[in-house]
């Protein structure tokens, strides 16, 4: 049933609703901002839609703002691109205050050869009388021993010391040698020269093997020029057979 009261209004303007941004504007929008915040050289254009009685809504007032931002972004980004960056200058390297200089490796020095040591030949024995007959050899001879060998020469010529030592007796002393030496040579053995016409030597001196210590003669117990030697082992007058003694340090006196 009708209300008879209400009465409308004839002279009261019909209300208008303002419609929102429709999905499509909202869309255009965001793709815009999106295109923008990758920095690309193009700038998105995108046409805002209106409201049906023409009035711009105010998504397409934040589009025009975001693209102009956009634009400002993009114009810049290329000027940048465009702007040569300056290579770093790489550090020098320089020597450390601290660091030892390095030596230069000195050469060598040239080691002189060592002079080979001269070592002198041992000392041997020698023939006292060198080249004399032998007269009379070590044994029993007219019914006592004759404890010598018997080297024959002209009389003056050299005896000869048969090895080096210290000369313990010298001269004539009564016994039946006549003029004579004894040569002590300190490893145990002893060598007596008898009927000499002369000593070259006093007690107590040194002698070499092969030194002249004095000359044949005839003096004492004796029948003729010739040098009576005698090796004593151990103490004076001790005597042994000279001739194996002697052959044994390479003197053969073919007795």
């Amino acid at each position: 049933m009708q209300d008879d009261s209400f009465i409308p209004n004839e002279n009261i303007a019909p209300v208008r609703h303002r419609r929102r941004a429709s999905t499509r504007t909202r869309l255009l929008v965001t793709a815009a901002v999106a295109v923008a915040g990758l920095g690309l050289g193009g700038v998105a254009v995108a046409a805002a839609g209106t409201d049906d009685d023409g009035t711009p809504p105010a998504a397409a007032e934040f589009d025009a703002q975001a693209r102009a931002e956009a634009a400002s972004r993009a114009d810049r980004s290329a000027r940048d691109s465009a702007t040569p960056t300056p290579a770093s200058p790489s550090p020098s390297v320089s020597a450390s205050p601290t660091a030892k200089p390095t030596a230069s490796a000195k050469p060598k020095a040239t080691t002189k050869p060592k002079p080979k040591k001269t070592t002198k030949p041992k000392p041997t024995w020698v023939n006292p009388m060198k080249g004399a007959t032998i007269t009379s050899c070590y044994g029993p001879r007219w019914g006592v021993l004759h404890a010598g060998i018997d080297f024959a020469m002209p009389a003056g010529t050299p005896v000869r010391a048969a090895f080096g030592g210290t000369v313990e007796k010298a001269g004539d002393v009564g016994d039946g040698y006549g003029i004579s030496v004894v040569v002590n040579h300190g490893n145990g053995y002893l060598t007596h020269y008898a009927h000499l016409s002369t000593a070259k030597v006093g007690v107590g001196d040194k002698v070499a093997a092969g030194e002249t210590i004095g000359l044949e003669g005839s003096t004492g117990d004796s029948t003729g020029p010739h040098l009576h030697f005698e090796v004593h082992q151990g103490q004076l007058w001790n005597q042994i057979d000279p001739a194996p003694f002697l052959r044994a340090r390479g003197i053969d006196v073919a007795c």
